[in-house]
């Protein structure tokens, strides 16, 4: 990265518009990450350029949230400083850190709360994100949940040996219906995403 700085915004705004190296594709959204409870100064910078790009494009960006931390810290910093809209910030991994305080607050920016799971790594907190998002629901932020897998598949398994995408639609879909209800789930799986990752191309 330290070699792309400066020219960071531009090779974001190049890869959403024209497409990734030669390949022709281009991007859908822009990815940053932040570390463990805090942003340290190339996370910043690495922000900073995301917020330059997605006001040259209008494309979302979503968060890699590091062990689900840090959110208040990203939120103060792209939609306070550098003026992103909330519903363009995608936080990524809130499960990974079940703090209903931060997530009632990170929701009331207005951003997307993303929750992934289930896998090996995060299995500890995993069983907390039903739960959790009922929570936000029932604080009347339902319509800021977002469901992921954050997992690599290789055929119906993740490679680290976790359930994969399958699990999401055959168990925790069900489970999660429990939860908040089968329109609110339906809606978490397809409207949502549709309005998260949407973009009017600037």
């Amino acid at each position: 990265l330290e070699g792309l700085r400066g020219r960071l915004a531009e090779v974001f705004v190049t890869e959403l518009t024209e497409g990734i190296g030669t390949s022709g594709v281009r991007a859908g959204l822009i990815k940053v990450a932040g570390v463990f409870h805090t942003l340290d100064a190339p996370a910043r910078w690495t922000m900073a350029a995301a917020a330059e790009a997605h006001h040259a494009t209008g494309a979302p960006i979503a968060v890699h949230l590091e062990l689900g931390t840090g959110a208040l810290d990203v939120l103060d910093l792209l939609c306070g400083e550098l003026g992103v809209p909330g519903d363009r910030v995608i936080l990524g991994h809130l499960n990974r850190f079940p703090d209903p305080v931060t997530q009632r607050q990170a929701a009331a920016a207005g951003c997307w709360l993303a929750f992934d799971g289930p896998s090996r790594t995060h299995h500890a907190t995993d069983w907390q994100m039903p739960a959790g998002t009922r929570a936000l629901a029932e604080a009347g932020f339902g319509d800021r949940l977002l469901l992921g897998g954050d997992t690599v598949t290789a055929g119906a398994r993740s490679v680290d040996g976790g359930p994969g995408m399958p699990y999401l639609l055959r168990r925790l879909r069900p489970r999660l219906a429990a939860e908040l209800g089968t329109e609110l789930v339906d809606r978490i799986l397809t409207e949502h995403p549709g309005k998260a990752f949407s973009v009017d191309w600037a």
